[in-house]
């Protein structure tokens, strides 16, 4: 199945994207991500196996402690991106990957958000905006550990191996969501400078793979 898949951007205000066409299973195809000035409340989401989805993401060098949101897609396709409302939340591609499953996992999470939630921020006056979850994210370096808690309560362990930025016209979208041999994450936020309208002219992309044998029950 040819799907259309957009590369995320500024998931606090969303903007330019670009798109590729990825040969795909249904269930496992890459979103599509709305060219949107504010995140609109993600829809509710079902679960096939809840037991087994991500409930909270740890970030020991970062000291994030994060509770995980499941993101749906919308009828066009394109991905629901967390409310400014669950700033501090990291959201997860549900039709995706899980974390510890063969392929990418896909989180992404807000870098900043307007300091009252309902409004547009305004990056170029900072005075309404706040740091959220992946504020700090560009600072992980390869070697950082990333843990993934289940449902369950099992803990899937991943080692960051490359943090990197991307213009929003150039973003990988094969390289992010493309299928690799074993169990590895995408953590996305936006990234890069502010352009003249207030929105951040890039995404910060880290990429992180599975500790084998390190899942404890």
């Amino acid at each position: 199945m040819d799907v259309t898949v957009k590369a995320l951007f500024g998931l606090a205000a969303l903007g330019a994207v670009a798109t590729v066409a990825l040969a795909v299973l249904p269930e496992r195809s890459a979103p599509a991500h709305r060219p949107s000035p504010v995140a609109a409340e993600p829809r509710a989401v079902h679960v096939a196996d809840p037991h087994s989805a991500p409930v909270r993401l740890r970030i020991p060098a970062l000291r994030v402690s994060a509770a995980v949101m499941p993101l749906s897609l919308d009828e066009t396709r394109t991905l629901d991106a967390p409310s400014f409302r669950h700033a501090m939340k990291v959201g997860w591609y549900a039709l995706g990957p899980r974390p510890g499953e063969r392929g990418p996992a896909v989180l992404v999470g807000h870098r900043d958000a307007p300091a009252n939630p309902g409004t547009v921020p305004v990056r170029n006056g900072r005075d309404n905006i706040r740091n959220a979850v992946f504020a700090k994210l560009g600072r992980l370096r390869a070697g950082d550990r990333v843990e993934a808690e289940l449902g369950d309560g099992r803990r899937v362990r991943f080692r960051v191996t490359a943090v990197d930025t991307y213009p929003t016209a150039k973003f990988p979208t094969a390289r992010v969501y493309g299928p690799v041999p074993g169990p590895e994450l995408r953590l996305i936020t936006c990234g890069g400078v502010i352009d003249a309208d207030g929105h951040w002219d890039s995404n910060v992309v880290v990429s992180a793979v599975a500790e084998t044998g390190r899942r404890p029950g």
